[in-house]
């Protein structure tokens, strides 16, 4: 397989994951669509420091160790599991106090400010808890290496095509989700907002620790 064929290829591949609804989408869309733009971006940075570790992990043949061990795994994907489940449960219990998520003392890790910096964490502690992102990398990232070349530089040019389409599809979320500001001034909108979200959030939690 030649180089540009097998970019294009992978291109295609992550293209269709990307585009596909899933936590990332929840995650950006709410908090852009709050008025919070910096703290979205660094969820968005967040989650491609996640994809370009797990990238790289994956060209140095780790993550295959990951995915070989049942405990590592089983743990990995346990611990992933809780913490959505406890991020999805805690912005839905949040709604019921009588005021937005955004607006309680409990919802920092959630929303809090505009702090590109705790949306980085929050992006990056999300993606590395998926022990499915490893698993896609181990299965996938090899098949797209030609033979020949380098298994390390390939590999982290393969993810830096994931994360530049990563980058362009949250700019498309992060400008949508602006039109939706307006109306979610409203507290109302603001708590419909959260409780789809939280339950989004919590049942990939569940989803996560079924191994569906």
């Amino acid at each position: 397989m030649a180089m540009s064929t097998a970019l294009w290829s992978f291109a295609l591949v992550v293209g269709l994951l990307t585009l596909t609804p899933g936590l990332d989408t929840a995650l950006i869309l709410r908090t852009s669509a709050l008025g919070r733009r910096g703290r979205a971006w660094g969820v968005v940075l967040g989650i491609q420091t996640g994809t370009l570790l797990w990238g790289a992990l994956t060209s140095l043949g780790v993550t295959a160790l990951l995915t070989a061990s049942h405990l590592a795994y089983t743990t990995l994907r346990w611990v992933g599991a809780a913490y959505l489940v406890w991020m999805g449960i805690r912005m839905l219990r949040d709604t019921f106090r009588g005021l937005p998520a955004s607006d309680t003392p409990d919802s920092a890790l959630l929303a809090g400010t505009d702090s590109v910096g705790a949306g980085w964490r929050q992006g990056t502690l999300t993606n590395l808890l998926n022990p499915k992102m490893g698993a896609f990398y181990v299965a996938v990232l090899p098949q797209f290496i030609p033979v020949g070349a380098s298994h390390f530089t390939m590999g982290l040019l393969l993810t830096a095509v994931h994360i530049l389409i990563g980058l362009l599809w949250s700019a498309v979320l992060i400008g949508f989700a602006r039109v939706l500001h307006g109306w979610l001034r409203k507290p109302q909108a603001r708590r419909l907002l959260d409780r789809i979200t939280g339950t989004v959030i919590a049942a990939f939690g569940v989803r996560l620790a079924l191994g569906d």
